[in-house]
């Protein structure tokens, strides 16, 4: 696709060392764009893939792709060089589309934490664990925890943490504080509530900003303002204190009561004090937006993955594979819907994932029959034309 260079690629295979000495029908580049359609074509089989989007060499047609030889260059390309496209790829996508979707000048993001299910084989049990139940009972499959740093106005998937389901998701979040952004207002689920965590987010560059709920027991001073909106002191625990030596003894946030608050979240908590600039409704209603997170985490694990009950790879190195190729190629939909969504002058959230993703399906083998041979297309603009259609058919 237009939207992923040929040079982005080679370049992920150089910086990898996993380029192709001997010429082969399945080449690291064609591999690269295979584990991507794996995604795209969850309910397609590998072969009905390879036949259909004429992924192998054109000019090697004596040489039959074997299953095995699938599974070898499969093996051959490895998950670093998925991961690097993954990461050059998010970062540019965003980059473009950071500018046009800003709250108050700030990027707006959001982080949470989400588990996939595995293939159960012994040594991806082994390595990823599963999920333990009362009465010593075990998960029937394993699973993989993770957590990802999303844009909430486009839903583009920044970055990612995914490892054995054992792992806290405090720790996978603290891996990807530096893939924060400045000038940007990160939103948590109350989980991530901690005076380390957080002021590590902040200190760690210019303009990071938090909000996120306060949990029932945390406990305050208030220092100015009023009871629904006002600048706190809290106190830093001596464990944290401990473990991270350059914390001051107290830290401040500004408390914002939520009016007829449902359930048990009744204050957020954030690092914009500044009450003028920015009104406490603004980021009530900026909070519940978090909740598009959990949208995208839906879009990636039902609509694209097919509700399948496990990830495909049997081994450890195939299903981190595997995960960089999903999010690749979540964010390659995410970026055709912005597109459009820009074309029709509305919020890329308006435009359905499933029918970009069904239309994108639709393209690509319709290109592979009737244009170049060998790789994905490059007709997308017929594409964003009829996601701008559907959805002035739907107003």
């Amino acid at each position: 696709m237009d939207r992923l260079p040929s040079e982005w690629i080679e370049q992920a295979i150089h910086y990898s060392g996993k380029a192709s000495v001997r010429r082969r029908r399945l080449p690291a580049q064609q591999v690269v764009w295979l584990v991507i359609a794996l995604a795209v074509y969850r309910h397609l089989s590998i072969k009905e893939i390879l036949d259909d989007l004429d992924l192998a060499l054109p000019d090697l047609n004596d040489r039959c792709v074997t299953s095995s030889g699938v599974s070898q260059a499969k093996e051959r390309l490895g998950s670093e060089v998925m991961r690097w496209l993954f990461d050059v790829s998010a970062r540019a996508w965003q980059a473009e589309e950071a500018s046009k979707h800003l709250f108050h000048g700030l990027s707006l993001l959001a982080m949470d934490g989400t588990t996939l299910r595995l293939s159960d084989s012994a040594a991806i049990r082994e390595h990823f664990g599963a999920q333990n139940y009362p009465n010593n009972k075990v998960a029937s499959y394993p699973q993989t925890r993770g957590v990802t740093l999303t844009a909430v106005p486009t839903h583009l998937m920044l970055d990612a943490r995914f490892a054995p389901y054992k792992t806290s998701e405090m720790e996978l979040a603290k891996e990807l504080l530096a893939s924060i952004p400045n000038n940007a207002l990160t939103i948590f689920d109350r989980g991530f509530l901690s005076a380390e965590f957080l002021c590590q987010l902040v200190s760690g560059g210019q303009g990071r900003q938090f909000l996120i709920p306060a949990k029932r027991n945390t406990k305050w001073k208030l220092i100015e303002g009023t009871e629904s909106d006002g600048l706190i002191e809290m106190e830093i625990s001596d464990a944290a204190m401990k473990r991270d030596p350059t914390l001051p003894a107290t830290w401040r946030a500004r408390a914002i009561k939520i009016p007829d608050a449902t359930g048990d979240i009744s204050y957020l908590l954030t690092s914009l004090t500044e009450r003028r600039s920015i009104k406490a409704k603004e980021l009530i209603a900026c909070y519940f937006r978090r909740w598009e997170i959990e949208t995208s985490y839906r879009e990636l694990k039902h609509a694209m993955l097919g509700s399948a009950h496990t990830l495909r790879s049997m081994t450890v190195e195939g299903v981190q594979q595997e995960i960089w190729g999903a999010l690749i190629a979540y964010n390659l939909v995410r970026v055709e819907i912005a597109r459009a969504a820009a074309e029709a002058k509305c919020e890329p959230t308006s435009v359905s994932f499933i029918l970009a993703l069904r239309t994108i399906q639709y393209e690509c083998f319709v290109a592979a029959a009737t244009q170049a041979q060998g790789k994905l297309p490059l007709g997308l603009k017929r594409l964003r034309q009829r996601l701008v259609l559907d959805l002035k058919d739907a107003r």
